[in-house]
C-alpha cells in the first residue's frame, strides 16, 4: 500500500467546495450516481468520493440517487501538488486529506481517502465465501451464469475500503488480484482466487475450510492484544420463489460475536424502517456454531447470508452495483457502531 495525499479545494469558510458556482442536474428514473456523473463527461471513478460527500444529505442509502432531485457536480479532483500555488491565487486554501493505493480493489477505486480514524487499532478479517475451484451458488440471469463467489467477493472488497477509510487494519483472506471491485451487474466467473496471501485453495470442502481457519487463527496470534473481529459474508442458495432478508450468524458462546451480529442486524433494521417504511425487515441474528468457520475461528465474529441468489428480487440486490455498495456501507456502519461500544 502506497501513502499519498490528495489536494481537495476548501473555501476560507471551511466548506467543502463553492457550492454556489457548482453545476447542478437533475437525476433521471434509473440513473446512478456513476451514469449521472457519466452524463456529464466526468470520469466517475475520480469524481465519485466528492460527488458524495457533496450530497450526503440528498442521498437514500449514502449512494442511491433520488429521482427527480437536483444534485451539485464536482468540479475536477486535483492530485498533483504543482496546482497548489494557483489554487493559492485563487484565494482558495488546501486541505490535505491522507489517501492510500490498495491495488486490489483494482485501478478504478484503488485510491482509499481516510474518513476518520474512528476505527484506529481494530483489526479486521474478511473473507468471502467459496472461491478458486469452487464458485458457490450458481444461477442464471438474462441467459449468463453469476455466482456466489463473485458477488461475496465484491461486497467484501467494498466493505474493506469502508473499514480502511476508518483507519481499520484490514486483512481480505480471498484474494483475487485481478478484479478489483467492480460496476458491471453480470460478473465474470473465474477460477483464480487464492487464499491469503498467495496460497492456492483446495478442492475439498473439508480442506479448503480447513486453510480459511488455519490462516485467521495464525494472525489473529499475530495480532494478539489487538480488538480482532472476523467477518465472513455468503450469499445463499433456496428455492427461486424464496425472498430472504439478510441474516447474521455468530458463535453460541461468543458474547462479542453476538454482539458484533446484533449491532450490524440493527443498523439493518434502521435502514430498512427509514427507507422502506411499508416493508417488514424479517432478518434474524442467532448462534450457529455447527458451521465450520463460526466454530473453529478464534476471533469474535458474524457469518453473513446476503440474499438467496436464484431470487429474482433477491437478484436485484446483489447485482446492481449501488445497491452492493449500499450493503457494505450499512455492514461498516454496524461495525462502526460495534466498536465504539468496547
Amino acid at each position: 500500500m502506497k501513502t499519498f495525499y490528495i489536494g481537495i479545494f476548501l473555501l476560507l469558510s471551511g466548506n467543502l467546495l463553492a457550492q454556489d458556482s457548482l453545476k447542478t442536474v437533475t437525476a433521471e428514473k434509473g440513473d446512478g450516481v456513476l451514469s449521472l456523473l457519466r452524463k456529464q463527461g466526468i470520469n466517475p471513478y475520480e469524481a465519485y468520493e466528492s460527488f458524495i460527500q457533496l450530497n450526503i444529505d440528498n442521498l437514500r442509502d449514502s449512494v442511491h440517487l433520488y429521482e427527480g432531485r437536483d444534485y451539485l457536480v464536482p468540479r475536477v479532483v486535483l492530485d498533483t501538488v504543482p496546482v497548489v500555488d494557483s489554487i493559492q491565487e485563487q484565494t482558495k486554501k488546501i486541505k490535505e486529506i491522507e489517501a492510500m493505493t490498495v491495488s486490489i480493489f483494482g485501478e478504478k477505486h484503488e485510491k482509499v481517502l481516510s474518513k476518520s480514524e474512528r476505527l484506529k487499532g481494530a483489526v479486521y478479517y474478511l473473507v468471502s465465501g467459496h472461491g478458486g475451484p469452487d464458485p458457490g451458488a450458481m444461477a442464471v440471469y438474462k441467459g449468463k451464469s453469476i455466482s456466489e463467489d463473485e458477488y461475496a467477493y465484491d461486497i467484501t472488497l467494498r466493505l474493506a475500503k469502508e473499514l480502511m477509510a476508518h483507519g481499520a487494519q484490514v486483512y481480505i483472506i480471498i484474494r483475487d488480484e485481478n478484479d478489483g471491485i467492480r460496476d458491471e451487474r453480470i460478473l465474470e466467473i473465474d477460477r483464480d482466487e487464492v487464499a491469503y496471501p498467495d496460497k492456492k485453495i483446495p478442492l475439498n470442502q473439508v480442506a479448503r475450510l480447513k486453510q480459511r481457519v488455519e490462516i485467521i487463527n495464525k494472525l489473529y496470534k499475530k495480532n494478539k492484544g489487538k480488538y480482532q473481529r472476523l467477518i465472513v459474508t455468503h450469499i445463499d442458495s433456496r428455492s427461486q420463489g424464496q425472498n430472504i432478508d439478510v441474516f447474521f450468524y455468530h458463535h453460541e458462546k461468543s458474547k462479542n460475536g453476538k454482539k458484533l451480529a446484533e449491532n450490524i442486524h440493527r443498523t439493518f433494521q434502521k435502514k430498512y424502517k427509514k427507507y422502506q417504511p411499508n416493508r417488514t425487515y424479517s432478518g434474524t441474528f442467532e448462534d450457529r456454531t455447527s458451521l465450520y468457520l463460526v466454530k473453529k475461528t478464534h476471533p469474535a465474529m458474524t457469518f453473513i447470508e446476503i440474499g438467496n441468489i436464484k431470487n429474482k428480487k433477491d437478484q436485484k440486490r446483489i447485482l446492481v452495483p449501488d445497491n452492493r455498495q449500499a450493503l457494505a456501507k450499512w455492514i461498516s456502519e454496524g461495525v462502526l457502531q460495534d466498536f465504539e461500544q468496547e
